[in-house]
């Protein structure tokens, strides 16, 4: 009864004087439901591996804080929002449209490129590191003429990113290639048909507490633990 009472309530059925007569709300229930649609609701991931697993290159304290506080504020945004958005359906009203479409796609953007995030990462020596082999390096040398080509277009990308954003590596199914983009914020810039494979977060929240204003030396210092092998993955998945 509390979740009914619940769904009335956001549906806005609910009356001063009490609840609208039983026929009426039965079928303005059942009615609004249709409208707006089933909804996800988004979880935050876990991290596949402990806080501190990316130390030295990555402290503890900006992995726990990233990932259960800034993570978690996008899942939690994106429900609200698509739940604002699913309300709209039911009642018809959208005079909030642009704000809360503006709000799925940032906070989408924000789940979407952080999940991704804590997956190409590894701690080094065990995963995170080093060069990528086999038909990722042939891939990167073919789009790009050489891996320390495109490791330099990545870093002076990443780096030149205007306030807060991402530095990241897109596949393009379309001609089966890899392009380094940019992403302001976590969903301006970014273009149709391709899909980010790896990325790294330059947002102040994610290097500050260790490395201040230095976003070069923390952009240098991420090469140590990205998970190549995931960013196969990654890739053989869009392939598919």
């Amino acid at each position: 009864m509390s979740n009914r009472r619940n769904f009335l309530k956001a549906s806005g059925l609910v009356m001063a004087g009490g609840i609208l007569a039983p026929h009426i709300m039965a079928a303005n229930a059942e009615q609004s439901a249709g409208l707006s649609g089933q909804l996800t609701e988004h979880k935050l991931p876990p991290l596949p591996y402990a806080y501190d697993a990316l130390e030295p290159y990555i402290n503890r304290r900006i992995m726990e804080l990233h990932h259960s506080k800034h993570h978690a504020g996008y899942v939690k945004g994106l429900n609200k929002a698509e739940k604002e958005l699913a309300k709209a359906r039911a009642t018809g009203d959208f005079g909030l449209i642009q704000y809360w479409s503006r709000k799925a796609a940032f906070n989408g953007g924000g789940h979407f490129l952080h999940s991704m995030f804590w997956k190409v990462m590894a701690p080094a020596g065990k995963g995170g590191g080093g060069k990528p082999k086999g038909e990722l390096l042939k891939m990167i040398e073919r789009d790009f003429g050489s891996f320390e080509a495109f490791k330099a277009q990545f870093s002076a990308a990443a780096k030149a990113v205007e306030g807060s954003g991402w530095g990241l590596l897109h596949y393009r199914p379309q001609d089966d290639r890899l392009i380094v983009l940019q992403a302001e914020n976590q969903q301006k810039l970014s273009p149709w048909g391709s899909t980010p494979v790896m990325g790294i977060d330059v947002w102040e929240h994610a290097y500050y507490l260790q490395y201040e204003n230095k976003r070069a030396a923390y952009i240098e210092a991420w090469w140590n633990i990205v998970n190549w092998e995931q960013v196969w993955k990654n890739i053989l998945a869009l392939r598919k």
